[in-house]
């Protein structure tokens, strides 16, 4: 099999069977998806949705946030992963964001890389899902369904396998992919124990035609 053929049949099984999906965060603006995005690091989404309501409620923009202490933003987060640093991010995130944006969160992957607690992935999630902008950010799912399926070859960083994938999948369907293959990873194609026998892209499958 080659490796367009490999692709082309992971793409179309997932354009056929899932199609349009969206981030499983709850946020309402870039600002709300940015905060929420900070938070999952090492941390599941449905923990982070627990959490997000109160907290944007007491805060519900840059400006509010920046004005309150970090602590006070900790008693907000306390119950997820990092609390500590998360809050020194959230807080200096939006303090960045009124000095240097205006309060309005940028559209651009240099400029949101120079927000605190904001990597290549967290900014690459923004431009995807808030502005629709084609971007392929790689969590923990995505690279290892990625290298599992095949179609990532030797590739041992997530900058690597963002280029792999970026270079194979039409930008039109690059965030989509994003989203199908971190859902894919969560629910099926687990680290431990994939669910192979209920997996549908089997057929193109490097790790289960070795199997």
């Amino acid at each position: 099999m080659t490796q367009e053929e490999r692709y082309n049949g992971v793409l179309a099984w997932f354009a056929d069977n899932v199609g349009n999906v969206d981030t499983e965060l709850h946020y309402h603006s870039p600002y709300e998806l940015l905060v929420a995005v900070i938070l999952s690091a090492q941390c599941t989404d449905k923990r982070v949705n627990m959490v997000t309501p109160a907290l944007f409620e007491r805060f519900p923009d840059p400006e509010t946030m920046a004005a309150a202490t970090v602590e006070e933003i900790h008693e907000y987060i306390k119950s997820i992963s990092y609390p500590n640093n998360k809050a020194k991010n959230l807080h200096g995130m939006a303090v960045k964001l009124m000095a240097d944006f205006g309060g309005i969160v940028p559209d651009n992957m240099e400029q949101l890389q120079e927000l605190p607690g904001v990597g290549r992935k967290t900014a690459n999630v923004v431009m995807a899902v808030a502005f629709r902008r084609p971007a392929m950010p790689v969590d923990t799912h995505v690279f290892r369904v990625a290298n599992r399926i095949g179609l990532a070859n030797h590739a041992k960083t997530p900058l690597e396998v963002e280029k792999q994938l970026v270079e194979h999948i039409p930008a039109g369907i690059l965030s989509n992919a994003h989203h199908w293959f971190i859902l894919h990873g969560r629910y099926v194609c687990m680290a431990r124990k994939p669910k192979c026998p209920e997996c549908g892209i089997r057929p193109w499958c490097k790790f289960f035609s070795k199997k």
